[in-house]
């Protein structure tokens, strides 16, 4: 399926055949396709490249499609990293988790730093990082296939 170009966001680089690579939901997603363009919240004279999700519903493209800023869309990966690296020692802890210190790393960017940490304001915490350790693990493959094609091209790319 041709993701639109004649919406606000202008596709550059295009991933059409998406849903066949959506991870645990390929072949089955509504997610078609993804992006790298033109914003569509630039203004005049001011352009910023985004990421899209272009989603499909059987009849037309979702307002559910999401555009995210570039650099948005590679703090999520780092964030990624930053959990998954974390969990992989969890188990040390008795709750996967030190209640006295939440915090897992502090990441500089742009002179300050991105903290990443356990949310302890969920009330939920004790038993929705149980789900989410599981979670992971069971898709420990699918990441961890995609953690080793990005090392591959950051490695190309000199970084």
């Amino acid at each position: 399926m041709k993701i639109p170009t004649t919406l606000k966001h202008k596709p550059v680089v295009v991933s059409e055949n998406y849903e066949q690579v959506d991870g645990r939901y390929a072949r089955n997603t509504d997610a078609k396709g993804l992006s790298l363009g033109l914003a569509q919240w630039n203004d005049r004279g001011k352009v910023d490249i985004s990421a899209k999700v272009w989603r499909y519903t059987g009849e037309k493209w979702s307002r559910q499609s999401e555009e995210l800023p570039m650099h948005r869309v590679l703090d999520l990966a780092i964030l990624i990293c930053s959990s998954t690296l974390y969990f992989q020692d969890a188990y040390r802890f008795p709750k996967l988790y030190d209640p006295d210190n939440t915090m897992i790393e502090r990441i500089g960017l742009q002179g300050d730093a991105m903290n990443v940490s356990v949310c302890a304001d969920n009330p939920m915490i004790d038993n929705d990082i149980k789900l989410f350790a599981q979670a992971l693990s069971d898709d420990g493959e699918m990441v961890g296939e995609r953690l080793r094609i990005l090392s591959r091209l950051l490695n190309e790319m000199g970084y």
